[in-house]
Protein backbone atom coordinates (compact mmCIF):
# COMPACT_ATOMS: atom_id res chain seq x y z
CA UNK A 1 0.00 0.00 0.00
CA UNK A 2 1.03 3.97 -0.24
CA UNK A 3 -2.05 5.37 1.45
CA UNK A 4 -3.73 4.14 4.22
CA UNK A 5 -6.23 6.03 5.80
CA UNK A 6 -7.70 4.74 8.96
CA UNK A 7 -10.91 5.68 11.18
CA UNK A 8 -10.29 3.48 14.31
CA UNK A 9 -12.94 3.30 17.47
CA UNK A 10 -14.49 6.63 16.54
CA UNK A 11 -18.28 5.82 14.67
CA UNK A 12 -20.73 4.21 16.20
CA UNK A 13 -21.44 1.51 13.71
CA UNK A 14 -18.10 0.81 12.81
CA UNK A 15 -14.95 -0.25 15.20
CA UNK A 16 -12.64 -0.02 11.74
CA UNK A 17 -12.81 1.81 8.66
CA UNK A 18 -9.83 1.62 6.59
CA UNK A 19 -9.99 2.56 2.80
CA UNK A 20 -6.50 2.53 1.29
CA UNK A 21 -4.60 2.39 -2.56
CA UNK A 22 -1.82 0.10 -3.66
CA UNK A 23 0.89 1.93 -5.80
CA UNK A 24 3.10 -0.22 -7.68
CA UNK A 25 4.90 -0.49 -11.21
CA UNK A 26 2.10 -2.15 -13.83
CA UNK A 27 4.92 -4.77 -14.90
CA UNK A 28 4.65 -6.27 -11.37
CA UNK A 29 2.71 -9.44 -11.57
CA UNK A 30 -0.66 -9.14 -9.24
CA UNK A 31 -3.30 -11.87 -7.95
CA UNK A 32 -6.75 -9.75 -7.49
CA UNK A 33 -8.33 -10.03 -3.85
CA UNK A 34 -9.92 -14.11 -2.77
CA UNK A 35 -9.04 -16.21 -0.14
CA UNK A 36 -5.77 -18.16 -0.73
CA UNK A 37 -5.70 -21.41 -1.10
CA UNK A 38 -3.58 -22.80 1.81
CA UNK A 39 -6.98 -22.93 3.93
CA UNK A 40 -5.85 -20.75 6.60
CA UNK A 41 -8.47 -18.04 5.91
CA UNK A 42 -6.03 -15.53 4.39
CA UNK A 43 -8.42 -13.33 2.15
CA UNK A 44 -6.29 -10.48 -0.13
CA UNK A 45 -4.41 -9.51 -3.18
CA UNK A 46 -1.30 -11.38 -3.81
CA UNK A 47 2.16 -10.12 -4.97
CA UNK A 48 3.68 -12.88 -7.32
CA UNK A 49 6.93 -12.01 -7.74
CA UNK A 50 7.70 -12.15 -4.07
CA UNK A 51 4.55 -14.01 -2.65
CA UNK A 52 3.63 -11.47 -0.14
CA UNK A 53 0.64 -9.11 0.16
CA UNK A 54 -0.25 -5.30 0.90
CA UNK A 55 -3.58 -5.97 2.79
CA UNK A 56 -5.38 -9.07 4.09
CA UNK A 57 -7.40 -10.19 6.50
CA UNK A 58 -8.81 -13.51 8.26
CA UNK A 59 -11.93 -15.19 9.55
CA UNK A 60 -10.44 -14.61 12.76
CA UNK A 61 -10.43 -10.81 12.69
CA UNK A 62 -6.51 -10.41 12.20
CA UNK A 63 -5.71 -7.29 9.56
CA UNK A 64 -2.63 -6.11 8.22
CA UNK A 65 -1.32 -4.01 5.74
CA UNK A 66 2.59 -2.72 5.19
CA UNK A 67 3.33 0.56 3.15
CA UNK A 68 7.05 1.10 1.89
CA UNK A 69 8.81 4.19 3.37
CA UNK A 70 10.46 6.19 0.65
CA UNK A 71 13.74 6.59 0.58
CA UNK A 72 15.69 5.18 -2.35
CA UNK A 73 19.33 5.91 -1.45
CA UNK A 74 18.50 3.07 1.90
CA UNK A 75 16.96 0.81 -0.66
CA UNK A 76 18.77 -2.62 -1.22
CA UNK A 77 17.57 -5.55 -3.38
CA UNK A 78 18.57 -8.63 -1.81
CA UNK A 79 16.12 -8.19 1.31
CA UNK A 80 12.84 -10.36 2.33
CA UNK A 81 9.34 -9.23 1.17
CA UNK A 82 7.99 -6.79 3.26
CA UNK A 83 4.74 -8.12 1.97
CA UNK A 84 5.17 -11.35 3.90
CA UNK A 85 5.31 -9.55 7.77
CA UNK A 86 1.55 -9.08 6.73
CA UNK A 87 1.17 -12.44 5.97
CA UNK A 88 2.73 -14.13 8.59
CA UNK A 89 0.25 -11.91 10.90
CA UNK A 90 -2.86 -12.65 9.51
CA UNK A 91 -2.23 -16.10 9.47
CA UNK A 92 -0.33 -16.65 12.92
CA UNK A 93 -1.84 -16.01 17.04
CA UNK A 94 0.55 -13.77 18.01
CA UNK A 95 -1.15 -10.30 20.20
CA UNK A 96 -0.35 -7.32 18.25
CA UNK A 97 2.56 -6.15 20.43
CA UNK A 98 4.16 -9.32 20.26
CA UNK A 99 4.09 -9.86 16.84
CA UNK A 100 6.16 -6.04 16.30
CA UNK A 101 8.04 -6.28 19.07
CA UNK A 102 9.58 -9.26 17.34
CA UNK A 103 9.53 -8.04 13.84
CA UNK A 104 11.39 -4.70 15.17
CA UNK A 105 14.14 -6.99 16.42
CA UNK A 106 14.51 -8.07 12.68
CA UNK A 107 13.46 -5.07 10.69
CA UNK A 108 17.09 -5.21 9.39
CA UNK A 109 16.41 -8.05 7.14
CA UNK A 110 13.79 -5.57 5.00
CA UNK A 111 14.11 -2.01 2.90
CA UNK A 112 12.11 0.32 5.22
CA UNK A 113 8.56 -0.13 5.92
CA UNK A 114 5.36 1.14 7.90
CA UNK A 115 2.91 -2.08 9.48
CA UNK A 116 -0.06 -2.16 10.81
CA UNK A 117 -1.67 -5.11 12.54
CA UNK A 118 -4.84 -5.45 14.06
CA UNK A 119 -6.47 -8.29 16.11
CA UNK A 120 -10.27 -6.98 16.66
CA UNK A 121 -9.66 -5.41 19.57
CA UNK A 122 -5.99 -3.63 19.66
CA UNK A 123 -4.66 -1.99 16.40
CA UNK A 124 -0.73 -1.27 16.63
CA UNK A 125 1.90 0.11 14.35
CA UNK A 126 5.50 -0.07 13.59
CA UNK A 127 7.65 2.28 11.27
CA UNK A 128 10.89 0.53 10.84
CA UNK A 129 12.92 4.25 10.99
CA UNK A 130 10.42 4.79 14.47
CA UNK A 131 10.78 4.25 17.74
CA UNK A 132 9.30 0.78 17.91
CA UNK A 133 6.13 -0.39 18.13
CA UNK A 134 3.02 1.69 19.77
CA UNK A 135 -0.60 1.17 20.02
CA UNK A 136 -2.89 2.93 17.37
CA UNK A 137 -5.47 5.47 19.65
CA UNK A 138 -8.54 6.02 18.68
CA UNK A 139 -9.33 8.38 16.19
CA UNK A 140 -8.92 9.18 12.11
CA UNK A 141 -5.20 8.00 11.12
CA UNK A 142 -3.41 8.46 7.87
CA UNK A 143 -0.40 6.85 6.46
CA UNK A 144 1.47 6.83 2.99
CA UNK A 145 5.63 6.75 2.81
CA UNK A 146 6.63 8.42 5.79
CA UNK A 147 5.75 7.59 9.20
CA UNK A 148 1.87 7.58 10.78
CA UNK A 149 0.34 10.61 10.61
CA UNK A 150 2.55 12.59 8.64
CA UNK A 151 0.83 15.47 7.37
CA UNK A 152 1.55 15.02 3.41
CA UNK A 153 -0.87 16.70 1.79
CA UNK A 154 -2.84 13.48 0.52
CA UNK A 155 -2.65 12.03 3.85
CA UNK A 156 -3.79 15.24 5.77
CA UNK A 157 -6.66 15.79 3.10
CA UNK A 158 -7.68 12.19 3.22
CA UNK A 159 -7.87 12.16 6.97
CA UNK A 160 -9.91 15.03 6.69
CA UNK A 161 -12.09 13.41 4.00
CA UNK A 162 -12.62 10.06 6.20
CA UNK A 163 -13.46 11.97 9.27
CA UNK A 164 -15.97 14.15 7.58
CA UNK A 165 -17.32 10.59 6.13
CA UNK A 166 -16.98 9.14 9.70
CA UNK A 167 -19.72 11.28 10.61
CA UNK A 168 -22.48 9.70 9.08
CA UNK A 169 -24.28 6.54 10.12
CA UNK A 170 -23.96 3.66 7.45
CA UNK A 171 -21.07 3.74 4.87
CA UNK A 172 -21.32 2.58 1.62
CA UNK A 173 -18.16 1.30 0.41
CA UNK A 174 -18.36 3.29 -2.80
CA UNK A 175 -17.86 6.07 -1.04
CA UNK A 176 -15.01 5.12 0.57
CA UNK A 177 -13.72 4.71 -3.00
CA UNK A 178 -14.63 7.86 -4.19
CA UNK A 179 -12.09 9.21 -1.62
CA UNK A 180 -9.60 7.14 -2.91
CA UNK A 181 -9.68 7.99 -6.45
CA UNK A 182 -9.26 11.63 -5.71
CA UNK A 183 -6.59 12.99 -8.08
CA UNK A 184 -6.02 16.36 -6.79
CA UNK A 185 -3.08 17.50 -7.16
CA UNK A 186 -0.53 19.57 -4.22
CA UNK A 187 1.05 22.42 -4.95
CA UNK A 188 5.21 21.91 -5.44
CA UNK A 189 5.77 24.29 -2.37
CA UNK A 190 3.50 21.24 0.06
CA UNK A 191 5.50 18.08 -1.72
CA UNK A 192 7.67 16.34 0.80
CA UNK A 193 11.66 15.97 -0.60
CA UNK A 194 11.95 12.18 -0.07
CA UNK A 195 14.94 11.85 -2.95
CA UNK A 196 13.36 10.95 -5.69
CA UNK A 197 13.38 14.74 -7.43
CA UNK A 198 10.62 17.46 -7.93
CA UNK A 199 8.71 15.43 -11.22
CA UNK A 200 8.14 12.03 -9.20
CA UNK A 201 7.19 14.03 -5.97
CA UNK A 202 4.30 15.75 -8.54
CA UNK A 203 3.21 12.36 -9.70
CA UNK A 204 3.26 10.74 -6.46
CA UNK A 205 1.48 13.80 -4.58
CA UNK A 206 -2.22 12.79 -5.22
CA UNK A 207 -4.07 10.17 -3.43
CA UNK A 208 -4.44 8.31 -6.99
CA UNK A 209 -1.39 8.20 -9.09
CA UNK A 210 -1.82 7.63 -13.00
CA UNK A 211 1.60 7.27 -15.03
CA UNK A 212 2.78 5.18 -17.64
CA UNK A 213 5.10 3.35 -16.02
CA UNK A 214 3.65 3.18 -11.80
CA UNK A 215 0.17 4.27 -10.61
CA UNK A 216 -2.42 3.04 -8.08
CA UNK A 217 -3.35 -0.88 -9.08
CA UNK A 218 -6.24 -1.38 -6.48
CA UNK A 219 -8.32 0.50 -3.78
CA UNK A 220 -9.67 -1.56 -1.16
CA UNK A 221 -12.12 -1.00 1.37
CA UNK A 222 -12.89 -2.30 4.35
CA UNK A 223 -15.46 -1.91 7.18
CA UNK A 224 -15.75 -3.93 10.73
CA UNK A 225 -18.66 -2.99 12.03
CA UNK A 226 -19.45 -3.68 15.99
CA UNK A 227 -21.81 -6.26 15.47
CA UNK A 228 -22.39 -8.87 12.27
CA UNK A 229 -20.27 -9.36 9.41
CA UNK A 230 -17.33 -7.03 8.03
CA UNK A 231 -17.05 -5.95 4.07
CA UNK A 232 -13.98 -5.91 2.82
CA UNK A 233 -14.12 -4.67 -1.20
CA UNK A 234 -10.90 -4.33 -3.88
CA UNK A 235 -11.50 -2.27 -6.87
CA UNK A 236 -8.44 -3.04 -9.40
CA UNK A 237 -7.88 -0.22 -12.30
CA UNK A 238 -6.77 -0.17 -16.15
CA UNK A 239 -3.27 1.51 -16.34
CA UNK A 240 -2.89 4.93 -17.35
CA UNK A 241 -6.53 6.24 -17.49
CA UNK A 242 -7.74 9.62 -16.22
CA UNK A 243 -10.08 9.77 -14.55
CA UNK A 244 -9.37 6.23 -13.15
CA UNK A 245 -11.31 3.48 -14.97
CA UNK A 246 -12.29 0.20 -12.86
CA UNK A 247 -11.01 -3.00 -14.45
CA UNK A 248 -12.79 -5.55 -11.64
CA UNK A 249 -14.64 -5.50 -8.30
CA UNK A 250 -14.32 -7.86 -5.59
CA UNK A 251 -16.62 -7.68 -2.54
CA UNK A 252 -16.23 -10.16 0.57
CA UNK A 253 -18.97 -10.38 3.76
CA UNK A 254 -16.70 -11.96 6.43
CA UNK A 255 -18.79 -13.33 9.41
CA UNK A 256 -15.65 -13.87 12.20
CA UNK A 257 -14.91 -16.48 13.99
CA UNK A 258 -14.10 -16.24 17.48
Amino acid sequence: MCLILLAHACHPRYRMILAANRDEFHRRPTAAAAYWSDGRGLLGGRDLEAGGTWLAISRSGRMAAVTNYRDPAATAIKVRSRGQLVADFVRGAAAPHSYLMDVHGRRGAYNDFNLIVADGEEVWYLGSRGQGPQPVAPGIHGLSNHLLDTPWPKVAEGKAALARLATTGEIAPEALLALLVDRGQPPDDRLPDTGVGLEWERRLGSRFIVSPDYGTRSSTVLLVSRQGPATFCEWTFAPVTDPPTVAGRRCFKLTFER
